[in-house]
């Protein structure tokens, strides 16, 4: 378990150095959709050189995935950054994300079987990272009031041990990181979907 209190401060302080290194660090930026992306790339895209890897297994149905991973590509060709974004569209295989999830299917959103869905894109990302060769990893996630932050960064902070990648601890949602995404959103006309993405979350929605 991480000893970390707060991880929105801990990310300032890796930033506070990298700039007083006057070092340009590359990251690798799990990104679940372009209104989370949105805020997150105006707070870290003049400190770090970015690359978006949109890998969603859980979204469905795949023409919601397409659509999601469209806005995003669109959003960072039009979002001014001191360093262009690159993108990196994961593959999309929906199976993966239920195996991840086999047996917590039944779990409301917000429990285990979402502690399981961020692991898997979390290590996929890391993964990708490290064959990159990526100086960073993290995820957008965090900047949702409906993600759980603490699991987020516990689980980042486990697989940069086990991929020897540094994870960039966040807690986006601070600073006003969510309201400022809003903004965005509606600055960039960006689609902002009413469900997480996976069918589970979606009939929540709906009941």
């Amino acid at each position: 378990m991480s000893k970390i209190q707060n991880y929105d401060k801990e990310m300032d302080k890796i930033i506070e150095e990298i700039c007083r290194e006057g070092r340009t660090p590359t990251l690798l930026l799990h990104s679940c959709c372009a209104p989370c992306s949105s805020a997150t790339l105006e707070r870290l895209a003049n400190v770090f050189k970015i690359t978006i890897f949109y890998y969603n297994p859980n979204i469905e149905p795949a023409k919601e995935f397409d659509k999601r991973f469209l806005e995003q590509e669109r959003f960072i060709g039009e979002i001014n950054t001191k360093y262009p974004i690159k993108l990196i569209r994961g593959r999309y295989n929906p199976e993966e994300f239920h195996s991840a999830i086999k047996g917590k299917e039944h779990i409301r959103e917000g429990g285990e079987r979402c502690y399981s869905c961020y692991e898997l894109r979390l290590r996929e990302t890391a993964k990708t990272a490290k064959s990159g060769g990526f100086d960073y990893f993290t995820t957008t996630l965090s900047i949702s009031p409906y993600k759980n932050a603490k699991w987020l960064n516990e689980i980042g902070e486990r697989l940069s041990k086990e991929s020897n990648v540094p994870f960039l601890y966040a807690d986006l949602k601070k600073k006003n990181g969510y309201k400022r995404s809003i903004e965005l959103s509606k600055e960039y006309n960006l689609y902002r979907q009413n469900y997480c993405g996976c069918e589970y979350s979606k009939k929540e929605r709906d009941a």
